[in-house]
């Protein structure tokens, strides 16, 4: 090779260089505000997740909670009606934390809040019917109450649930 090609050859390559430097570095950057922006989604995500995880425990267990007092407040004579309006504020909370949750959360999770649902919109059933006196046969205070324990396992897997699918595994 003759050092005129030699250095028509090194020209090439510089100018190339410089010429496509520039958009090697635009690629690069667009790239990384790509990366960005994915893990800034998937952050957004995660949020968004947990604080609808929160949200609905918190509102289940209230409206869980609330069952059992008003049980107790019943089968003792003094329920009253600033309690009744309590337990209806908790159950639309826990209505409406589930509907929310629908739009964003696995199907795995909400199965298992269905199935405390399930549970709980019976006992709050048979304790408005216990509360006008309109009990159904053999339904009684004590008998909801033991229904109502069933919730305890389902309140139990719908947090295990949701802790793991935010990884947190203990």
């Amino acid at each position: 090779m003759t050092a005129a090609i030699t250095a028509m050859i090194t020209a090439v390559v510089g100018v190339l260089g410089t010429l496509f430097a520039p958009m090697l570095a635009q690629r690069l950057t667009a790239r990384q505000r790509a990366d960005e922006a994915e893990l800034a989604d998937k952050r957004r995500r995660f949020e968004e997740r947990r604080a609808q995880y929160t949200a609905m425990n918190r509102a289940s267990r209230q409206f869980h909670t609330l069952l059992k007092d008003a049980l107790h407040r019943i089968r003792d004579r003094v329920y009253t009606e600033q309690e009744r309006a309590q337990l209806e504020e908790a159950r639309l909370d826990h209505r409406d934390r589930y509907a929310e949750a629908q739009m964003i959360v696995p199907e795995r999770i909400l199965q298992a809040s269905r199935d405390l649902n399930r549970v709980l919109a019976n006992s709050d059933a048979a304790i408005k019917r216990l509360d006008r006196g309109l009990a159904r046969d053999g339904e009684s205070v004590e008998r909801v109450l033991e229904k109502l324990k069933a919730a305890d396992p389902h309140l139990d897997t719908m947090r295990r649930l949701m802790r793991e699918d935010l990884g947190i595994n203990d």
